[in-house]
């Protein structure tokens, strides 16, 4: 999965899959150009995403016709999920490449590629070469574009403070998350109750500096780094008895 590999251009939308966590970026509408194939997505080291192609403006591809993904680099196809009337598809050995044959002349539509990337691929880089080509029945190329695919972040956890415990103004809060991301925690209302880095072992911990409101409350973690970034779910807090004023 980690040597360099050309790719097949693409419309991309990312979706969970098979357990695992991606997360979409639709293409913007200035970057899509009439008669590109054209599309991005954030995926997280080793996880797989759907990768959804569409976007080219001629006339319906007829019989013999082929779609095909090649994966960009540290990543590869591992699934050609659409089962309907019209498509063959196909993933190469190695992952290398994916490609829909049509069997019969079909309307435009979308068809979605697996795309998993490598463990190790970095959060934040942008995997190069990737590119789409759609060929006639004479394998001539008719339509191609580009694609951006963006390695995203994996999801941070919050373990600590612990759900239906009655806790003092000020929990410490703590979990795990990608080493050297930047960790925020933030309440119902999105107002920062503590922020830390991430260790090189993946774990972090953090207090708030001022008491929190007695009561039921909510508190999620973000972690982000190099421009990318993930959310853990909300756990619920009770914090028992009342805030102390502030001096």
């Amino acid at each position: 999965m980690s040597r360099p590999r050309k790719a097949t251009g693409v419309v991309l939308a990312a979706i969970a899959v098979a357990g695992t966590v991606a997360v979409s970026r639709p293409p913007s509408a200035s970057a899509a150009r009439d008669g590109e194939l054209w599309g991005a997505a954030t995926i997280a080291p080793g996880r797989a995403g759907i990768v959804e192609v569409s976007g080219y403006g001629g006339a319906a591809p007829g019989p013999g016709s082929a779609l095909t993904l090649t994966a960009p680099d540290d990543s590869e196809v591992t699934g050609v999920p659409l089962a309907a009337s019209g498509y063959r598809g196909e993933v190469a050995a190695g992952g290398g490449t994916g490609t829909y044959t049509f069997t019969s002349t079909s309307a435009e539509g979308t068809f979605p590629f697996v795309l998993t990337v490598a463990p190790d691929a970095v959060p934040g880089t942008r995997l190069p070469g990737c590119v789409l080509r759609l060929t006639d029945g004479r394998g001539a190329v008719t339509e191609q574009g580009t694609c951006e695919v963006t390695v995203g972040l994996p999801e941070p956890t919050l373990t600590r403070p612990e759900s239906g415990v009655p806790l003092p103004a000020r929990p410490e809060a703590s979990g795990t998350a990608y080493p050297g991301a930047q960790v925020t925690v933030r309440d119902a209302l999105e107002n920062e109750v503590c922020a830390t880095t991430t260790t090189a072992e993946g774990t972090w911990s953090c207090a708030p500096a001022a008491d929190l409101p007695a009561g039921v409350g909510l508190l999620q973690a973000t972690a982000t780094l190099n421009g990318v970034s993930a959310m853990s779910e909300q756990i619920t807090i009770t914090v028992a008895g009342r805030a102390l004023p502030r001096a």
